[in-house]
C-alpha cells in the first residue's frame, strides 16, 4: 500500500468513527419538491430551490434556446471569446435588481468570494468575518493575506470592540456577512454593521445567496454577492457593486480571470428566473410563509428566512432522525459538522414555493411524533 492510501485509508477510518464521512447519494429531482433516492418517492426539504425555478418550463425554454443558440459550454475565460450574450444581459438585470451600476457573473458563489475578497485585501489589511459566515468567506479572506478575525456570530458589541481595536493598524478593512445564514437561517443586523463600517471606515460585503428574492433586503452593502443556483434556480454566483469595483474585479479577481465562463444555458435561465422573481410577488413570498407555518405548528422561534433548523446535538441523533423521516417520505439531510459546530448537528428544513401546505403540514406531523419540539 502506498504511503497515500495508507493516508487516505486512515483519515477516513477516522472519519467513519465520528460518523463524520461523507458519501455521495444520487438523487433524482423533479416538480413540486419531489425527490426520488434508491427507487423510493419523497418530499424533499433539502433543496435551496427556494421558489421551485429550476423545474419551471420558461426557465427550462430560456435555458433550451440559448443552449442551441450559442452552445453548450462559454468556450474560454470571459476575457478571452467566454463573453457571449446571455451573461452580459444577466449582469445589467442583476445590477438593476440590486440597485449598483455592475455586476460581475464568476463560476460558482464559493468562486466570487474567494476572487472578490482576495481581489480588494491584502497583507497590512484587516477582515471581520462573522463566526457563521460561509467557508467560502473565510477561505477568500485567508488565501488575501489579510488579518483575519472573526466576531461572535451577529454580535455587534464584539465587531465594534475588534474594530476598535484593530482598525488602526490595518491600511484597510472589509467586514464579511450574510443576508440571511444558511445554517440558522436567521438574519444579519445589516443596518448597524454598515453604521459600524462607516464609523471605521470598512467595506461590507454581504453574501445574499440565501435571501435574494425571498426575504426583504432591507440595507444594501457597498458589496452585494449572491449566487445564481438557489432562488434563480440556475449555477453561478455574482457580486453587484459600483462600476469602478467591477471593473478593478474584472482585471485582478483571479477566480474570474483564470476560469472560463458560465455555460449560456446557466445565464439565460438565471436572467429568466430574475424576470419570475420580480413580477411574481406573491410566488417569491410563498417560502417564509410556509416556513412560519410550520415554526408556529412546531412552536419554534419564528422564522426569518425558508430556512429552519432542528438543532439535536449529537451527529448520530440528527443522522438517526434524518432516516426515520426518510422511512416516512421526507428528505430532510442531516447537517453535521464541521459544517456546523461541534454539538450543534441539525436538520436544515428549507421550503419552497413548491411545496404545498399539506406537505409541510405531514411534515410537522412527522417530526412532532418523532421527537418533541425543541427551539431552534
Amino acid at each position: 500500500m502506498s504511503s497515500l492510501d495508507a493516508f487516505a485509508r486512515g483519515a477516513l477510518a477516522e472519519l467513519d468513527a465520528a460518523s463524520l464521512r461523507r458519501r455521495l447519494v444520487a438523487t433524482e429531482r423533479g416538480p413540486e419538491a419531489s425527490a426520488a433516492r434508491d427507487g423510493r418517492s419523497l418530499v424533499s426539504f433539502s433543496c435551496n430551490d427556494y421558489l421551485g425555478l429550476s423545474h419551471d418550463p420558461r426557465v427550462i425554454a430560456a435555458a433550451n434556446e440559448a443552449q442551441v443558440r450559442w452552445g453548450t459550454g462559454a468556450g474560454a475565460s470571459r476575457l478571452v471569446t467566454g463573453n457571449h450574450p446571455p451573461l452580459i444581459a444577466l449582469e445589467e438585470r442583476l445590477a438593476a435588481h440590486k440597485g449598483k451600476e455592475a455586476a460581475l457573473v464568476f463560476g460558482s458563489g464559493y468562486l466570487a468570494n474567494l476572487g472578490i475578497v482576495s481581489a480588494l485585501a491584502g497583507t497590512g489589511d484587516l477582515i471581520l468575518v462573522d463566526a457563521l459566515g460561509h467557508s467560502c468567506l473565510f477561505a477568500g479572506g485567508k488565501l488575501s493575506g489579510a488579518e483575519l478575525l472573526r466576531f461572535r456570530h451577529n454580535d455587534l458589541a464584539h465587531l465594534e470592540v475588534l474594530l476598535a481595536r484593530h482598525r488602526g493598524k490595518a491600511r484597510r478593512a472589509m467586514i464579511l456577512t450574510e443576508r440571511v445564514f444558511s445554517m440558522d437561517g436567521d438574519r444579519a443586523p445589516l443596518a448597524e454593521i454598515l453604521a459600524l463600517a462607516e464609523a471605521h471606515d470598512a467595506w461590507v460585503l454581504v453574501d445574499d445567496a440565501h435571501g435574494l428574492g425571498v426575504v426583504e433586503p432591507g440595507a444594501r452593502a457597498p458589496l452585494e454577492m449572491g449566487t445564481l443556483s438557489k432562488t434563480l434556480g440556475a449555477y453561478g454566483g455574482y457580486l453587484c457593486a459600483s462600476q469602478a469595483v467591477i471593473d478593478l474585479l474584472t482585471s485582478r479577481a483571479r477566480s474570474f480571470v483564470y476560469t472560463t465562463g458560465l455555460p449560456p444555458a446557466a445565464a439565460a435561465a438565471a436572467l429568466a428566473a430574475l424576470d419570475i422573481v420580480e413580477t411574481e410577488p406573491e410566488r417569491a413570498a410563498r417560502p417564509l410563509a410556509l416556513a412560519r407555518r410550520f415554526t408556529a405548528r412546531l412552536g419554534l422561534r419564528e422564522a426569518q428566512s425558508p430556512i429552519v433548523p432542528i438543532v439535536v446535538g449529537e451527529t448520530e441523533t440528527a443522522l438517526a432522525l434524518s432516516d426515520a423521516l426518510q422511512a416516512r417520505g421526507f428528505l430532510v439531510v442531516a447537517i453535521r459538522p464541521p459544517t456546523v459546530p461541534a454539538g450543534t448537528a441539525r436538520l436544515r428544513v428549507a421550503f419552497s414555493a413548491a411545496h404545498s401546505e399539506a406537505q409541510v403540514e405531514a411534515l410537522a406531523v412527522a417530526l412532532s411524533e418523532l421527537r418533541p419540539p425543541v427551539a431552534a
